[in-house]
């Protein structure tokens, strides 16, 4: 993805003429579209649209017109666009559609939490994927309900990290420590990296579409203490992951990502275990790119994806 570019995303109720008002919009400002994607679902008769594009530099294109209303749009053009300016200019067009948007220049990384408990698999592969900037976010913090001295076999760097230890008793005021941290360090989005435990449904409300998770496929069917070895003594035949945006309902919420891959009778238990953590490694990371990317939007219990 170009990191000189911007993107909008929107998702409205539908009707007619909303990609040409939209592509209007920015050719009058000089925008040249790099992707534009849109999708229209008839059962909630909602519109959803992601557009990349580059702002105008103010220079006058050499380009020939199909029509004159065309012509005139491009002479109408003042100078370079500025995004305040373009943000504002939209508001009006989005107002009088309903619209539910967001605008973005791409080289700005999002703050990202990482919450996680003693599995470290999708912590470490995360902030590998972050340093050679497969992911384009800025790890503000990494919290954990177990001490630092669990994560030694991983380069956490000068990373900020903190130790919130929980218990059934001390559970409201460990999530009220931890949403400071989270609006002290800015943080966009929360990740709970095999974050081990349940978020209460007022901290769930307040990170509603920034809290992503990733579990098992398991559930409901093998909860509790080993999973894969539950499976494997059910002879299962698949095993998978699902990354998913955190809800009040325990591993309800929208879901974002997930994969699947088969399995043998020559499977042990720990050979689940070693492709279910692989699994859950590269559902998070596509599901937090993703996100990152501004490619998922809300729709109702669901959510639309505009993969790359």
């Amino acid at each position: 993805m170009p990191s000189d570019a911007v993107i909008m995303t929107l998702s409205c109720p539908d009707q007619p003429g909303i990609v040409a008002r939209v592509s209007t919009f920015l050719f009058e400002r000089g925008c040249n579209i790099l992707d534009a994607q849109q999708y229209n679902d008839e059962e909630t008769r909602r519109f959803f649209m992601r557009v990349l594009f580059h702002l105008s530099d103010g220079a006058a294109p050499a380009r020939t017109f199909p029509t004159r209303a065309m012509k005139a749009l491009a002479e109408q053009k003042t100078g370079p666009a500025d995004l305040e300016a373009l943000r504002a200019a939209f508001e009006p067009l989005a107002q009088s559609y309903g619209m539910h948007w967001t605008l973005r220049r791409t080289a700005e990384k999002r703050k990202v939490m990482i919450l996680v408990s003693g599995f470290h698999h999708c912590l470490a592969d995360l902030l590998y994927r972050a340093r050679i900037d497969e992911l384009p976010m800025d790890v503000v913090a990494v919290v954990s309900n177990h001490a630092r001295e669990t994560f030694s076999d991983i380069d956490l760097g000068d990373l900020p990290f903190h130790h919130l230890p929980v218990t059934p008793k001390t559970k409201f005021e460990q999530e009220a420590a931890l949403m400071a941290l989270i609006d002290s360090s800015g943080a966009e989005i929360v990740v709970l990296a095999r974050y081990m435990q349940v978020l209460s449904s007022g901290l769930a409300a307040k990170l509603e579409e920034r809290c992503i998770n990733i579990h098992h496929s398991f559930l409901p069917g093998f909860a509790g203490a080993k999973p894969y070895h539950q499976a494997h003594a059910r002879g299962v035949k698949t095993i998978g992951a699902t990354a998913h945006y955190v809800t009040g309902e325990l591993d309800e919420g929208p879901i974002i990502e997930q994969d699947v891959e088969r399995i043998s009778h020559r499977d042990t238990p720990h050979d689940l275990i070693r492709k279910g953590r692989d699994i859950e490694r590269r559902v998070l990371a596509r599901a937090v790119r993703w996100r990152l990317e501004d490619r998922v939007l809300l729709n109702g219990r669901k959510t639309v994806v505009f993969t790359d």
